[in-house]
């Protein structure tokens, strides 16, 4: 079991590389030197670049990998056999180590990177840091990184059931399609296509459309859509690294994500999944002042006035009664949301200013070969210059 200081250890690395990202890019944007990322420049000059580019189509798939299981293969062996000459570039988030729903992955993102290189991704490249962000707010980055890969195809597992091919018949024809509420819409013709709510799968392919759309990113017939195998449980895989019971999953997951997860677990690296910074989360619930609280992503003034009051009676013990302070919010992660948070104190304005720039360099986290990363730095550099630079996280 990895300890505290472990633990603290990532979240204190991961924030001063954060910050470094953040000052860098805040600089460059105040010194106005030229540079500028995907959301400016002009789609004219983005389908000019596509048309005069010569190198091997970029096949980008943004996956957690936490961990990478029999699902998450099954998607990359798809998209590679329908472009076999595609340079297979994975997205894994990102600092912090919390994933969309607000929980800490199980493996830190560079052992996440190294098993997707071993079962056959080209590169892995860092992606946002989710749990700190909502839900439109990391999908909008995504699709940014999307954006700044030049990326000419997008692999996305989802669950059919009856109405959804109407969804991604739109999807495929370019046009973006918006979750409102209790319906679907599509935004280029206004029209209600689905009554109802997706699930999260589904729904995370509605959102990058919607975003992408809003980039002025062209999708049309970017997109493969691969149906998701069944068999597979990430409630189970977490429950098996909970216990060191691997081979209760064993079916699920690919030999090398076993081999290497096994490895983690041994060494006391993983998983990270059940674990948390706790004493930061009481110190900021107990001790930030209101203004400090109404200023941190996710906190409202309703919900800021509500651990004012509640620690004023008593200050939190614990974290369950951190949580019965949060109120529920749209989404049903959003308490975990509120946890990390409080746990990175990250301010909402900086997480705005952070996605404007973004991504304001690539980060490499892993590579096949020599030869793959100059293709890839081709493809992203020379082809599409909509980053500032790729760096190599093993340099």
């Amino acid at each position: 079991m990895p300890s505290i200081d472990f633990i603290r250890n990532i979240l204190k690395e991961d924030k001063k590389t954060f910050c470094n990202d953040y000052k860098k890019a805040q600089k460059s944007l105040s010194d106005d030197d030229g540079y500028s990322n995907g959301s400016s420049q002009s789609k004219q000059s983005y389908e000019k670049t596509n048309e005069e580019s010569t190198s091997n189509p970029l096949i980008a798939d943004f996956t957690e990998y936490s961990p990478l299981h029999n699902g998450h293969f099954h998607c990359m062996k798809t998209a590679k056999s329908k472009i076999p000459n595609g340079l297979f570039v994975a997205i894994v988030p990102g600092l912090f180590e919390r994933s969309g729903r607000g929980l800490p992955y199980i493996m830190h993102r560079n052992v996440r990177a190294e098993i997707a290189i071993e079962v056959g991704a080209d590169i892995v490249v860092e992606g946002p840091p989710m749990g700190i962000m909502g839900s439109g707010q990391y999908s909008l980055c995504l699709c940014k990184m999307f954006q700044a890969l030049n990326t000419d195809f997008i692999p996305r597992g989802y669950r059919p059931f009856d109405g959804y091919d109407e969804i991604l018949k739109r999807i495929s024809m370019g046009h973006g399609v918006a979750p409102k509420p209790y319906k679907i819409v599509d935004m280029d013709t206004k029209e209600t296509i689905l009554e109802g709510k997706l699930e999260e799968d589904n729904y995370v392919i509605v959102s990058f459309s919607k975003s992408l759309k809003r980039i002025g990113f062209d999708f049309k017939d970017k997109f493969i859509f691969v149906p998701r195998i069944e068999g597979v449980s990430g409630t189970l895989i977490r429950k098996a690294c909970s216990e060191n019971k691997l081979e209760d999953v064993e079916s699920m997951l690919p030999p090398e994500t076993l081999r290497i997860l096994k490895r983690e677990l041994d060494n006391d690296n993983a998983p990270l999944h059940d674990q948390r910074d706790y004493e930061v989360i009481l110190n900021s619930a107990n001790n930030l002042s209101y203004d400090e609280l109404i200023k941190l992503n996710f906190f409202s003034e309703k919900l800021a006035n509500e651990f004012i009051e509640k620690r004023e009676n008593k200050e939190f013990e614990s974290i369950s009664e951190i949580e019965d302070a949060i109120f529920y919010g749209f989404s049903s992660h959003y308490k975990n949301r509120v946890l990390s948070i409080l746990e990175t104190q990250m301010r909402g304005d900086v997480i705005s200013n952070y996605i404007n720039t973004y991504p304001f360099n690539v980060r490499v986290l892993n590579y096949k070969n020599e030869t793959v990363l100059t293709q890839f730095e081709e493809k992203v550099l020379n082809d599409h210059p909509f980053v500032n630079s790729i760096e190599l996280t093993n340099e």
